[in-house]
Protein backbone atom coordinates (compact mmCIF):
# COMPACT_ATOMS: atom_id res chain seq x y z
CA UNK A 1 0.00 0.00 0.00
CA UNK A 2 1.51 3.63 -0.75
CA UNK A 3 2.34 5.63 2.15
CA UNK A 4 0.55 8.94 2.13
CA UNK A 5 2.52 11.77 0.58
CA UNK A 6 4.06 14.47 3.04
CA UNK A 7 2.86 17.48 3.68
CA UNK A 8 3.57 20.93 2.80
CA UNK A 9 1.58 23.71 4.49
CA UNK A 10 1.76 26.49 1.69
CA UNK A 11 0.67 30.34 3.50
CA UNK A 12 -0.23 33.18 1.62
CA UNK A 13 0.95 36.24 3.20
CA UNK A 14 0.74 40.54 2.35
CA UNK A 15 2.80 42.64 1.13
CA UNK A 16 5.64 42.78 3.94
CA UNK A 17 9.15 44.38 4.95
CA UNK A 18 12.29 42.48 4.26
CA UNK A 19 13.29 42.53 7.96
CA UNK A 20 9.76 41.00 9.21
CA UNK A 21 9.39 38.39 6.48
CA UNK A 22 13.25 37.23 7.91
CA UNK A 23 12.37 37.12 11.10
CA UNK A 24 9.44 34.86 10.52
CA UNK A 25 11.77 33.03 8.01
CA UNK A 26 13.78 32.19 11.23
CA UNK A 27 11.10 31.90 13.84
CA UNK A 28 9.56 28.89 11.39
CA UNK A 29 12.56 27.11 10.69
CA UNK A 30 13.04 27.14 14.63
CA UNK A 31 10.37 25.28 14.17
CA UNK A 32 10.81 23.28 11.70
CA UNK A 33 13.62 21.45 13.04
CA UNK A 34 12.37 21.20 16.19
CA UNK A 35 9.62 18.66 14.51
CA UNK A 36 6.83 21.51 15.61
CA UNK A 37 5.33 22.14 12.25
CA UNK A 38 6.35 20.16 8.48
CA UNK A 39 7.60 21.73 5.42
CA UNK A 40 6.11 25.12 4.69
CA UNK A 41 5.99 27.48 1.23
CA UNK A 42 6.05 31.24 2.24
CA UNK A 43 4.30 33.50 -0.47
CA UNK A 44 4.63 37.14 -0.46
CA UNK A 45 5.22 40.59 -1.40
CA UNK A 46 8.54 43.09 -0.77
CA UNK A 47 8.18 46.52 -0.30
CA UNK A 48 11.46 47.61 -2.03
CA UNK A 49 14.89 46.35 -1.46
CA UNK A 50 17.73 45.36 -2.54
CA UNK A 51 19.21 42.26 -0.92
CA UNK A 52 22.97 40.88 -0.95
CA UNK A 53 24.07 37.87 -0.68
CA UNK A 54 27.22 35.72 0.57
CA UNK A 55 28.89 36.10 -2.95
CA UNK A 56 28.30 39.93 -3.05
CA UNK A 57 30.74 42.61 -3.95
CA UNK A 58 30.57 46.06 -3.74
CA UNK A 59 30.70 46.82 -7.16
CA UNK A 60 26.82 45.44 -7.62
CA UNK A 61 25.45 48.86 -6.26
CA UNK A 62 27.76 51.31 -8.58
CA UNK A 63 25.45 54.16 -7.36
CA UNK A 64 26.55 53.97 -3.64
CA UNK A 65 23.73 53.03 -1.08
CA UNK A 66 22.61 56.32 0.34
CA UNK A 67 21.58 57.17 -3.57
CA UNK A 68 19.52 53.70 -3.63
CA UNK A 69 18.29 55.06 -0.13
CA UNK A 70 17.00 58.01 -1.36
CA UNK A 71 15.26 56.26 -4.13
CA UNK A 72 13.22 54.47 -1.37
CA UNK A 73 15.12 51.02 -1.69
CA UNK A 74 16.30 49.98 1.62
CA UNK A 75 19.45 47.48 1.45
CA UNK A 76 19.75 43.81 3.57
CA UNK A 77 22.85 42.02 3.81
CA UNK A 78 22.26 37.91 3.92
CA UNK A 79 23.14 34.41 4.59
CA UNK A 80 21.77 33.18 1.67
CA UNK A 81 23.62 32.01 -1.74
CA UNK A 82 24.03 34.17 -4.95
CA UNK A 83 24.84 37.84 -4.93
CA UNK A 84 22.87 41.08 -5.10
CA UNK A 85 18.96 41.34 -6.07
CA UNK A 86 15.87 43.34 -6.41
CA UNK A 87 12.28 42.68 -4.66
CA UNK A 88 9.43 45.04 -4.81
CA UNK A 89 5.99 44.94 -4.84
CA UNK A 90 4.40 42.72 -7.87
CA UNK A 91 7.05 40.18 -7.95
CA UNK A 92 6.20 37.34 -6.03
CA UNK A 93 8.47 35.82 -3.40
CA UNK A 94 8.71 32.30 -2.29
CA UNK A 95 10.16 31.22 0.96
CA UNK A 96 10.01 27.47 1.56
CA UNK A 97 11.02 26.33 5.07
CA UNK A 98 11.83 22.61 3.90
CA UNK A 99 14.18 19.72 5.12
CA UNK A 100 16.42 18.99 2.62
CA UNK A 101 19.85 16.70 2.70
CA UNK A 102 21.38 17.75 -0.71
CA UNK A 103 21.20 21.46 -1.52
CA UNK A 104 22.22 21.38 -5.21
CA UNK A 105 19.38 19.12 -6.04
CA UNK A 106 16.68 21.13 -4.26
CA UNK A 107 17.87 24.41 -5.90
CA UNK A 108 17.58 22.05 -9.12
CA UNK A 109 14.45 21.23 -8.02
CA UNK A 110 13.23 25.28 -7.45
CA UNK A 111 14.62 25.77 -10.59
CA UNK A 112 12.50 23.32 -12.01
CA UNK A 113 8.84 23.79 -10.43
CA UNK A 114 9.03 27.89 -11.59
CA UNK A 115 10.16 26.40 -15.13
CA UNK A 116 6.58 24.31 -15.03
CA UNK A 117 4.70 26.95 -13.56
CA UNK A 118 5.74 29.69 -16.12
CA UNK A 119 5.10 26.99 -19.06
CA UNK A 120 1.29 27.09 -17.12
CA UNK A 121 1.78 30.56 -18.07
CA UNK A 122 2.32 30.02 -21.48
CA UNK A 123 6.14 31.28 -21.16
CA UNK A 124 8.91 29.08 -22.33
CA UNK A 125 11.82 29.29 -19.91
CA UNK A 126 14.42 27.13 -18.86
CA UNK A 127 17.15 26.56 -15.83
CA UNK A 128 21.11 26.90 -17.12
CA UNK A 129 22.71 24.45 -14.52
CA UNK A 130 25.99 23.78 -16.72
CA UNK A 131 27.03 27.65 -16.92
CA UNK A 132 27.99 27.71 -13.01
CA UNK A 133 26.10 29.25 -9.69
CA UNK A 134 26.25 32.96 -11.52
CA UNK A 135 23.44 31.59 -13.96
CA UNK A 136 21.35 29.89 -11.16
CA UNK A 137 18.04 30.88 -11.33
CA UNK A 138 15.11 30.64 -14.31
CA UNK A 139 15.65 32.42 -17.83
CA UNK A 140 13.88 32.95 -20.83
CA UNK A 141 16.13 33.01 -23.88
CA UNK A 142 18.78 35.13 -22.60
CA UNK A 143 16.31 37.61 -20.09
CA UNK A 144 16.11 36.67 -16.61
CA UNK A 145 13.13 36.29 -15.07
CA UNK A 146 13.58 34.54 -12.08
CA UNK A 147 16.28 34.45 -9.07
CA UNK A 148 17.05 31.81 -6.35
CA UNK A 149 18.64 32.15 -3.25
CA UNK A 150 18.94 29.71 -0.27
CA UNK A 151 20.49 29.19 2.96
CA UNK A 152 20.07 25.58 4.97
CA UNK A 153 20.84 25.39 8.60
CA UNK A 154 20.70 22.00 10.29
CA UNK A 155 19.01 20.30 7.31
CA UNK A 156 16.14 23.37 6.97
CA UNK A 157 16.18 25.98 4.05
CA UNK A 158 15.15 29.69 4.41
CA UNK A 159 15.28 32.17 1.84
CA UNK A 160 14.31 31.21 -1.93
CA UNK A 161 13.15 32.58 -5.00
CA UNK A 162 11.70 35.51 -6.71
CA UNK A 163 9.47 35.71 -9.84
CA UNK A 164 8.76 39.27 -11.52
CA UNK A 165 5.74 39.22 -12.50
CA UNK A 166 4.39 42.46 -13.45
CA UNK A 167 6.66 44.64 -10.62
CA UNK A 168 8.80 47.33 -11.99
CA UNK A 169 11.81 46.60 -13.60
CA UNK A 170 13.62 49.90 -13.44
CA UNK A 171 15.49 49.13 -10.21
CA UNK A 172 17.08 46.56 -11.66
CA UNK A 173 19.06 48.33 -14.24
CA UNK A 174 20.69 50.44 -10.93
CA UNK A 175 22.54 47.31 -9.79
CA UNK A 176 24.43 44.61 -11.34
CA UNK A 177 21.55 41.90 -10.89
CA UNK A 178 23.02 38.40 -9.84
CA UNK A 179 26.43 39.92 -10.49
CA UNK A 180 25.94 39.75 -13.68
CA UNK A 181 27.15 42.62 -16.19
CA UNK A 182 24.33 43.84 -18.92
CA UNK A 183 21.89 40.89 -17.86
CA UNK A 184 18.57 41.67 -19.25
CA UNK A 185 15.76 41.31 -16.63
CA UNK A 186 12.11 40.44 -17.82
CA UNK A 187 8.44 39.71 -15.76
CA UNK A 188 5.58 37.52 -16.46
CA UNK A 189 3.61 40.62 -17.99
CA UNK A 190 6.32 41.56 -20.36
CA UNK A 191 7.09 37.80 -21.97
CA UNK A 192 2.86 37.51 -22.22
CA UNK A 193 1.92 40.79 -23.01
CA UNK A 194 -0.76 40.18 -20.92
CA UNK A 195 -2.90 42.80 -18.70
CA UNK A 196 -1.54 43.32 -14.97
CA UNK A 197 -3.20 41.24 -12.18
CA UNK A 198 -1.18 37.69 -12.41
CA UNK A 199 0.52 37.52 -9.36
CA UNK A 200 -2.24 36.18 -7.36
CA UNK A 201 -2.98 33.64 -9.99
CA UNK A 202 0.72 32.97 -10.65
CA UNK A 203 1.67 32.24 -6.83
CA UNK A 204 -0.77 29.46 -6.76
CA UNK A 205 0.50 27.48 -9.99
CA UNK A 206 4.17 28.13 -8.33
CA UNK A 207 2.75 26.74 -4.99
CA UNK A 208 1.43 23.97 -6.56
CA UNK A 209 4.51 23.09 -8.76
CA UNK A 210 6.77 23.40 -5.92
CA UNK A 211 4.75 20.95 -3.69
CA UNK A 212 4.96 18.33 -6.77
CA UNK A 213 8.27 19.21 -7.42
CA UNK A 214 9.33 18.08 -3.71
CA UNK A 215 6.67 15.29 -4.16
CA UNK A 216 4.36 16.92 -1.14
CA UNK A 217 0.63 17.10 -0.54
CA UNK A 218 -0.02 21.27 -0.90
CA UNK A 219 -2.64 22.19 2.41
CA UNK A 220 -3.08 26.08 2.69
CA UNK A 221 -2.69 27.64 6.36
CA UNK A 222 -3.47 31.09 7.48
CA UNK A 223 -0.39 32.42 9.47
CA UNK A 224 -2.07 32.18 13.28
CA UNK A 225 -2.09 28.71 11.97
CA UNK A 226 1.17 28.27 11.34
CA UNK A 227 2.09 30.06 13.95
CA UNK A 228 0.12 28.45 16.69
CA UNK A 229 1.49 25.13 15.47
CA UNK A 230 5.06 26.53 15.61
CA UNK A 231 4.47 27.82 19.35
CA UNK A 232 5.24 31.24 18.67
CA UNK A 233 2.75 34.60 17.95
CA UNK A 234 4.43 37.54 16.70
CA UNK A 235 2.73 39.85 14.45
CA UNK A 236 3.67 40.40 10.81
Amino acid sequence: MRSERKELWVCHLRTLEYRDALALQERLRDARQAGLIPDVLLTLEHWPVYTRGRRSSPGELPMGEDWYRMQGIEIFDTDRGGKVTYHGPGQLVGYPIVGVEDVVAYVRELERALVAALEDEGIRARARPDEGPDFTGVWVGERKIASIGVHVARGVTTHGFAVNVDNDLQPFSWIVPCGLDGVQMTSIIKESRRLQGQLRCFRRRAAWRLAEALDRRQRLVSLARLEAAAGVRQPV
